[in-house]
């Protein structure tokens, strides 16, 4: 399904800004097991980059982990999570978008079971709180509403040039100030627009 692990996307390529406590969060969860995370926020803010950058610490610590964007492929069916309780950690992108499918709720539902029962780590992601997501397995929204919940929160314009030189820098990219300045007043706010974008200009120019 070409699911991997985007090579840019580690913690400290994430610009924190008002996220610190999250990012502290996921860290020692990695570092040692404990209750299930699930971060919410709007488009952009950093979900994904975040459960990457928590499967490549995992990588480094010697645990086996699974990325899987819930969203991402038609082919996704339910049995692919079979076997990933037996993983070190298992991060779980846009879960709201299986929400209401019996087959997947059921999998997620032994996918938590499993990954509690076999000391492993999960993270979630969706737009939304657990609460605001309408899973229709009681058992599942209660599992879930067990998470501890944080919610992102987007860069501050004033963050977003900084965060932008340092996306750039770990490219191995100088962006010049004029260039910098272009895209901050002409492109989308969206930060995730803006490395999109960034690394477009990256491509380009090689």
């Amino acid at each position: 399904l070409g699911v991997q692990l985007g090579i840019s996307l580690r913690f400290e390529t994430f610009h924190a800004g008002a996220n610190v406590a999250v990012l502290a969060a996921l860290e020692g969860l990695v570092h040692e097991a404990g209750p299930p995370l699930w971060l919410f926020g709007a488009h952009g803010v950093g979900k994904t980059h975040l459960l990457q950058a928590s499967c490549a610490l995992a990588g480094k610590r010697g645990l086996s982990s699974a990325y899987l964007p819930l969203s991402a492929d038609a082919r996704l069916v339910p049995g692919m999570v079979s076997g990933f309780e037996r993983l070190g950690l298992v991060a779980l992108d846009d879960v709201g978008a299986v929400s209401g499918l019996p087959e997947w709720e059921q999998a997620l539902f032994s996918l938590y079971n499993g990954l509690a029962e076999q000391g492993g780590r999960l993270i979630c992601a969706a737009p939304g709180p657990p609460a605001a997501i309408p899973f229709r397995l009681a058992d599942l929204a209660s599992r879930f509403s067990a998470c501890i919940v944080h919610r992102l929160q987007p860069l501050a314009e004033g963050e977003q040039g900084e965060a932008l030189l340092r996306r750039a820098a770990h490219r191995g990219l100088e962006l010049p100030e004029e260039t910098l300045a272009y895209l901050t007043r002409r492109a989308p706010r969206d930060f995730a627009a803006l490395c999109r974008l960034l690394d477009e200009l990256d491509t380009e120019a090689l």
